[in-house]
């Protein structure tokens, strides 16, 4: 028997959430960010203090790191990275929030963060610390990247997982190189190599940048490894020099191109089908799925989940925002060097939740059922509470819409030579709709290697 005090608790948790979905919610917020007015974005956050302390605080440190990585406070950005990095490992170890997930609405649950998210956290930290010439802090943040995806690796089941990541492994020969230790360098190229060879290319669609194969002959050149210079040189079909360094250092230029998908909702009509032994099946023909429940024949009440017919089921997906651009190009004395995609971020997010669709949908079905249990057992007691507790259960039937939404879409880089004291570079961009121009200088020093980012916030489609 389901006391009244039950009912109205009950009532009362699903009643509390609204239909908007989180970027509805946060208009305010992704409006400024997507104009690129970063500094009225950062004041709406910091106005915002009960976020620091609401279910979404994940979200609200890690826009407060995006931010502050954009306005050039890269300490500040990586005191608000950690906090959501070390949050994020705090709730995976927390079992209470976890077994609640599978039970309440999802949007009343504390937001942990997604699986790439959390690879994301480490990428600006390690960024944060190229930029502050701190190389060996940013390999630590490359080091934990890789215990995350070797963590993913150990989670996901599917022989086809996303447990390796070339642009991690890049990155971390781009640092090895830039502190001049080549044979390291060297190492994480060739494994990035490997993993866009292995992986990326099936998975992705996505093949080893030119520049990626540059650099793993020239520190392969530079670590004492000409058996592997010439294997490699013949595999790309690339005639290698051995060139002197520029003279006045590298520039290493991320272009991070539009911006992630906003998660949306979709949802589900199952059929309940009593079966044999304590079983019951919700049943979908259209997308051929059938989960199985068991049930306590002899429990009093238990027509409760039995006498069901059918129900709605919400989901989350994802909805791509394409990116404005589509290609790039930095200009540097009449030169030009094109940024190649080395991470699509899109297309990662869309596979981490694929993986996890199958416990998506477990948890799903779990909810309804306990909603329905409640109605039924309500509607025994009050025919019109019970139909109102249906109301509210079908109203409440939301997927959880939660996502970082500052990140880039994807990811895109090159190495540009540079000469001693003054450079003037101009970053093309170019889409079907339009193209704009962007000017950067840059004081070149001998052997110094230099990180710039620029995010293109520019949208195809609005929300």
């Amino acid at each position: 028997m389901v006391s009244s005090k039950t009912i109205y608790v009950f009532i009362t948790l699903i009643a509390l959430t609204g239909c908007a979905s989180f970027y509805q919610l946060n208009y305010e917020f992704n409006k400024n960010f997507e104009q690129g007015n970063i500094e009225q974005a950062a004041t709406v956050l910091n106005q915002n203090k009960k976020a620091a302390k609401s279910k979404t605080r994940f979200l609200y440190y890690a826009n407060q790191g995006v931010v502050e990585h954009l306005l050039g406070n890269y300490q500040e950005s990586n005191n608000w990275l950690e906090q959501a990095y070390i949050f994020g490992e705090d709730y995976q170890k927390n079992y209470l929030n976890f077994a609640a997930s599978y039970f309440l609405n999802p949007n009343l649950i504390v937001y942990p963060g997604e699986d790439h998210e959390h690879l994301m956290l480490l990428y600006y930290k390690a960024l944060n610390f190229l930029k502050m010439e701190d190389y060996e802090s940013a390999l630590v943040e490359c080091r934990r990247l890789n215990q995350r995806l070797y963590e993913l690796g150990d989670k996901y089941t599917s022989e086809n997982k996303y447990q390796k990541d070339a642009f991690i492994q890049n990155l971390m020969g781009i640092i090895y190189d830039a502190a001049g230790d080549y044979n390291n360098a060297f190492i994480a190229y060739r494994n990035s190599l490997e993993v866009y060879q292995n992986e990326f290319s099936e998975m992705f669609g996505l093949s080893a940048p030119e520049q990626l194969k540059k650099d793993l002959l020239r520190t392969g050149s530079l670590a004492g490894f000409p058996e592997e210079v010439d294997r490699y040189s013949e595999e790309f079909g690339i005639e290698y020099t051995n060139l002197p360094p520029p003279e006045g250092g590298e520039l290493v230029f991320f272009w991070h191109n539009g911006l992630a998908p906003v998660k949306d909702e979709w949802s589900i009509n199952f059929v309940a089908v009593k079966g044999d032994g304590g079983q019951i099946f919700f049943q979908n023909e259209e997308y051929g799925l059938n989960f199985p429940f068991f049930y306590d024949t002899n429990q009093e009440g238990n027509a409760s989940i039995t006498d069901l017919t059918g129900t709605r089921v919400a989901f989350p997906k994802y909805v791509e925002r394409e990116p404005f651009f589509n290609s790039a190009s930095l200009e540097i004395n009449n030169y030009y060097y094109p940024l190649e995609k080395a991470e699509d971020i899109n297309a990662i997010a869309f596979k981490t939740l694929r993986e996890r669709m199958l416990e998506e949908l477990g948890k799903g079905l779990l909810r309804v059922a306990l909603k329905k249990t409640i109605e039924r057992q309500v509607r025994k007691e009050d025919e019109t509470l019970g139909f109102l507790v249906g109301v509210l259960n079908f109203a409440s039937e939301q997927a959880d819409t939660r996502n970082w939404q500052t990140i880039p879409h994807s990811i895109h880089y090159t190495r540009v030579p540079l000469k001693e004291g003054e450079n003037e570079i101009v970053l093309h961009t170019e889409g079907k709709r339009g193209s704009s121009e962007q000017t950067f200088k840059f004081i070149g020093e001998k052997r110094k290697t230099q990180f710039q980012t620029y995010q293109s916030l520019e949208s195809n489609v609005a929300f």
